[in-house]
């Protein structure tokens, strides 16, 4: 129980600490290493879930599909229905219902589909009826340009799943909310208030709201101790990492995330720190990995551990392995690691008394 407890996905009242942490160990790096930068001014709000802060004119917002994808008893996962009717979702069925998914009662799943990101929601619900079995199933999602903003759209998909599973059949809220987001750039919530200037990194990351997946970058830093160092030296190295947990896998995707932080910075630099994030991943996109140079990503089947040509270190709950000898030294945890992170839980601890 205690481990499962350990994947489940933060409610909104646990990840406002997290938030504080960041916020706090910003500020102290801001105090010991000064950028020597003109100033920003950057107003952090306490109520900062639902209100318009600035205009978003990146268009990552854009979403380029919304689908309903459902467990059949007779054909498997089907794509339900899907806006527009045009668009390719070859695949995208058995990404936003993962494997395992039949143990949980919900969950959440961050996905790359060929050169766009996606986010489902998924949900069970017990029904009095043989043809299904007696559980109904099913994932309402959307595609998006960019992954850094599909937490905004968390809510309202969680909302359209519960109805899909209770109501079938109707989807007017979801053709209307995909013409929405097609429309001329909106304004959309931001918590925090900066200036429109660019940043450099992985990509342009957006400042952190309660469902957005930094919101569990303290409890990362807490599931992995020390060896925190070890994924952070693997992701400046660009290596390809895949990290296992059976479902549910949303915290997992928000691993995934909190890891290519690691690499991202906003100093401008001639080395690419890229850790092209590829979410959760299944058997099907075994063959498209291949092809990968570098990549984190996440999956709930065991079988990936026998494919070792396909990743470069396997990180299943806190045990990280490599199939390259070379990276060995890489991996081992140093006295040097020890005294960082318990520097870290520190200043951590010294934010907290504030």
């Amino acid at each position: 129980m205690a481990a499962l407890e350990e994947r489940i996905p933060l409610l909104a009242d646990a990840e406002q600490p997290a938030i504080d942490d960041l916020r706090d160990l910003q500020q102290e790096f801001e105090q010991e290493y000064p950028l020597r930068t003109p100033s920003r001014e950057v107003e952090v709000s306490e109520n900062a879930s639902r209100r318009t802060r600035r205009k978003h004119y990146s268009g990552n917002e854009m979403i380029v599909a919304v689908f309903v994808v459902a467990f059949d008893t007779k054909k498997g996962n089907i794509v339900e229905w899907k806006h527009p009717e045009a668009v390719n979702l070859e695949g995208v069925e058995f990404k936003s219902l993962a494997s395992g998914l039949h143990h949980v009662a919900k969950d959440f799943i961050y996905f790359k589909q060929n050169q766009l990101f996606g986010l489902s929601c998924f949900e069970k619900i017990p029904v009095a009826s043989v043809e299904e079995r007696g559980a109904r199933m099913k994932s309402v999602g959307i595609l998006a340009v960019g992954y850094s903003d599909l937490h905004f759209h968390m809510d309202f998909l969680q909302r359209q799943v519960r109805t899909q599973v209770e109501t079938p059949g109707h989807y007017g809220s979801l053709e209307e909310y995909f013409r929405h987001y097609q429309s001329p750039r909106q304004p959309i919530s931001r918590p925090i208030a900066a200036s429109d200037s660019s940043s450099h990194g992985t990509e342009d990351l957006p400042p952190m709201t309660i469902t957005h997946p930094a919101g569990c970058f303290t409890q990362f830093l807490q599931f992995f101790g020390p060896k925190i160092f070890i994924l952070w030296r693997l992701a400046l190295l660009k290596k390809r990492i895949i990290l296992f947990s059976p479902p549910p896998i949303g915290v997992v995707c928000y691993r995934v995330y909190c890891a290519c932080l690691l690499a991202s910075h906003v100093l401008a630099t001639e080395l690419n720190t890229d850790s092209n994030p590829q979410f959760y991943v299944n058997v099907a996109d075994i063959d498209q990995l291949k092809t990968v140079g570098n990549y984190i990503a996440c999956t709930t089947e065991k079988i990936f551990q026998s494919k070792r040509d396909l990743f470069d270190v396997f990180v299943d709950n806190q045990n990280i392995t490599t199939t390259q000898p070379r990276l060995e030294p890489v991996l081992r945890l140093t006295l040097a690691d020890e005294q960082r992170y318990q520097h870290l839980s520190n200043v951590r601890c010294v934010g907290r008394a504030r």
